[in-house]
């Protein structure tokens, strides 16, 4: 995902949230349907995620430090992190709480014209912003399927700003329920029933982006395909015979480490092997331009090693060592493929 693309969709959100928030406050104060007040906070939390959000990646273009040598990418993981709590908190908690209280303590809605006016302008404004992060989405999205964008996307911003424009919709559509019930049954007890499920809804998506952004916070690994180019760029069939094995990780959503140890000729010269080295770097960065730094170790190659692997409990489909390992033995700590 370009950083202008989840730009774009942050503030269209932000715009939407802002203005609907001020209008269902209005509602709530004229109406009184805890709906609408509830609805009022949820827009008001939203419209601070995606400040948050901004912020986020502001924070993230910082150059490098010596102290943080590898940059600031993950500042945006960390700030869509602070949103799902956000979410959870403010937006989810805050509708439970007040649910309860209406079904608890019920009263009729007044003024029904200014909640219900106000739940159809709200739609309107979040189909627009929906629109606008559907559209940026698919820029990025390729033939994955919205859940797998959802779980798979390194960069946080769209799948949040989806998650909450969903919730949203889907949260007014429940609002206009409870209150529409309310009215037709003059019994108030469907406001906070209609409140009670927002909130529900606001924390299991709360829940959903709190577990997504904790992987990404955690590390991942790059995607298949983006594997499947850097093992295809260092390869030159010449010098660098073959990948022993390789790592990749996330620094940031569009910043990528790459550490691998390839197999070389061991009559290759010392120069060979660095020429090959920086080569292959120049393949890999034309190949995947997000790999911003990149390791590459040479090793002569060792089939029985390689297979083994120095630590084949830890070697991805390698069967984990039925016995503590020989220091002697192939693919022991005193044989990495020499």
């Amino acid at each position: 995902m370009s950083a202008s693309g989840g730009t774009k969709a942050i503030v269209a959100a932000l715009v939407a949230n802002l203005s609907i928030a001020v209008a269902k406050f209005v509602a709530f104060l004229f109406s009184g349907s805890s709906s609408m007040l509830a609805e009022s906070v949820h827009s008001l939390a939203d419209s601070g995620n995606q400040g948050l959000l901004l912020l986020g990646g502001k924070k993230a273009k910082r150059e490098a430090t010596p102290q943080h040598p590898f940059g600031y990418g993950r500042e945006r993981y960390i700030y869509a992190f602070l949103v799902s709590i956000v979410l959870f908190s403010v937006g989810g908690m805050f509708a439970v709480y007040e649910g309860y209280e209406k079904i608890k303590h019920p009263h009729e809605i007044t003024a029904w014209y200014w909640p219900v006016g106000v739940l159809v302008f709200a739609i309107i404004a979040e189909i627009f912003s929906f629109r606008t992060a559907i559209k940026e989405s698919n820029q990025t999205r390729g033939d994955r399927s919205w859940t797998e964008f959802v779980r798979r996307s390194k960069a946080p911003e769209l799948p949040v700003v989806l998650l909450e424009d969903l919730g949203a919709l889907v949260g007014l559509i429940l609002a206009l329920g409870g209150v529409g019930l309310a009215l037709a049954t003059g019994n108030g007890v469907w406001d906070g029933i209609g409140t009670l499920c927002i909130g529900i809804l606001l924390i299991v998506i709360a829940i959903i982006l709190a577990a997504e952004t904790k992987s990404l916070l955690l590390g991942e690994s790059a995607g298949l395909e983006e594997v499947e180019k850097i093992k295809a760029a260092v390869v030159d069939g010449d010098t660098v015979t073959g990948i022993i094995h390789m790592r990749t990780l996330h620094l940031g959503p569009e910043e990528l480490l790459v550490a691998a140890k390839i197999a070389v000729q061991h009559d290759d010269t010392a120069v060979e092997i660095a020429n090959a080295i920086n080569a292959a770097e120049n393949r890999i960065r034309e190949a995947v331009p997000i790999a911003r730094v990149i390791y590459l170790e040479p090793d002569i190659f060792n089939a029985e090693a390689a297979a083994a692997g120095t630590n084949p409990g830890k070697t991805p489909g390698a069967p984990a060592p039925q016995t503590p390992q020989d220091p002697g033995a192939p693919g022991g700590p005193k044989d990495l493929g020499h």
